[in-house]
């Protein structure tokens, strides 16, 4: 009986030798994180502003991870932004550094009676509190409109203005559309003073609107928020294509034994992201001392959110690499009419922002088989670039 166990426990252990020497490592320098958020409102006062907020922008949560409420973000008119927030959210300041020139002041704030719905009609919400000048503020929105509504797919301009950007901020909102104008009850008040809402300057769908602005859908997600440490990885066995490493699903390529990354995504239940590159990332392994690779990449959710393109490159000297990507092709939109065409060519920024996020990553090897990176991102100016 001993013997036929020992024969067993030789056959097992050489399996699980040839299993370790049919595998290989794939380190992955890319995140795909999601913040979840149920919808969100924008309204501008720019053209009438207050001395201290151009805009206001509600948004609810019911998650678990942000926790079940509202919070408004006071866009402020040195660039940056306050958030007021009810006590029932679990909020991380640093994710807010991405708006505008970054978090200024996040103040727990009960915004009692706060209500935001979306129907047949249009937008219905109404919001007050106390800011931190101990001034009423107050704004509401009744949308009562039963013509029927035309909404279509953006990927927010939210990172136009920021300064110091820790990510790349991909806000995909669904089914957007502006406040239309007719049939509709509007008003900002601050510290009893009325301020009039932006407008629109052109029609859209024959419709005048309101420069106010919602989604009942919306799709948070940061590329590559900045990293200073051990640079994950994953060990899959040899010819696998397809690779479930914690939230994130690989598509694999694989040569001369070494395997390369062809797509990255990312999922909820209701939408997906989805990142390509072109040619398949690199295995570390497989570049050259003193060579170099480049390929493109492209960044896709819904359809109806357009695709981010872009470029990267990796370089290698001894024994670290220095790698580089740029959103350099801008975000490519998908309008379906007339009205989107003449918005996306008028206001540059939709399209041309992402262009301007630089991405540098230095690897190095610390130790035997781990790879430590320190990552960044900057604001360039993309004309400049040579590769």
């Amino acid at each position: 009986m001993n013997r036929y166990f020992a024969l067993f426990i030789f056959v097992l252990l050489s399996q699980l030798v040839i299993s370790n020497n049919n595998t290989a490592r794939v380190f992955t320098p890319f995140t795909i994180d999601i913040d979840p958020m149920e919808r969100l409102l924008l309204i501008n006062i720019e053209n009438d502003p207050d001395s201290i907020y151009i805009g206001f922008e509600p948004q609810v949560f019911d998650d678990s991870t942000n926790g079940k409420g509202h919070l408004v973000i006071a866009w402020r008119t040195d660039g940056k932004v306050d958030v007021y927030h009810q006590p029932s959210l679990k909020l991380k300041p640093e994710k807010y550094n991405i708006a505008g020139k970054g978090l200024a002041n996040m103040i727990e704030s009960p915004l009692k009676n706060s209500m935001f719905t979306i129907n047949e009609n249009g937008v219905q919400a109404s919001y007050e509190f106390i800011d931190l000048y101990k001034r009423k503020i107050s704004f509401a929105i009744h949308e009562n409109n039963s013509s029927k509504r035309k909404p279509f797919g953006l990927l927010a301009p939210m990172g136009h203005a920021a300064e110091n950007p820790e990510a790349l901020p991909l806000v995909l909102l669904h089914d957007f559309y502006f406040v239309r104008q007719k049939h509709t009850l509007i008003n900002v008040t601050i510290d009893g003073q009325e301020h009039e809402i932006d407008k629109l300057p052109m029609p859209m769908d024959g419709t005048r609107m309101y420069f106010a602005r919602y989604s009942p859908s919306p799709f948070i997600v940061t590329f590559n928020n900045e990293s200073n440490g051990p640079l994950p990885y994953f060990d899959v066995r040899q010819g696998d294509t397809d690779y479930m490493h914690g939230t994130h699903l690989y598509n694999l390529a694989w040569n001369n034994n070494k395997p390369s990354i062809e797509s990255i995504s990312r999922n909820t239940d209701k939408y997906e992201i989805n990142i390509r590159f072109n040619p398949a990332f690199p295995s570390f392994e497989s570049l050259e001392s003193g060579g170099a690779f480049s390929g493109e990449f492209s960044i896709e959710g819904h359809y109806s959110t357009g695709t981010i393109t872009g470029h990267y490159f990796i370089g290698m000297n001894d024994s670290s690499y220095n790698m580089e990507l740029v959103p350099s092709g801008g975000w490519l939109p998908r309008p379906d009419k007339l009205s989107l065409r003449f918005l996306y060519s008028v206001g540059k920024a939709f399209k041309n922002w992402p262009k301007t996020y630089l991405w540098n990553a230095e690897i190095s090897n610390t130790k035997k088989d781990q790879l430590h990176m320190k990552s960044s991102w900057t604001r360039i100016d993309n004309s400049k670039l040579n590769r």
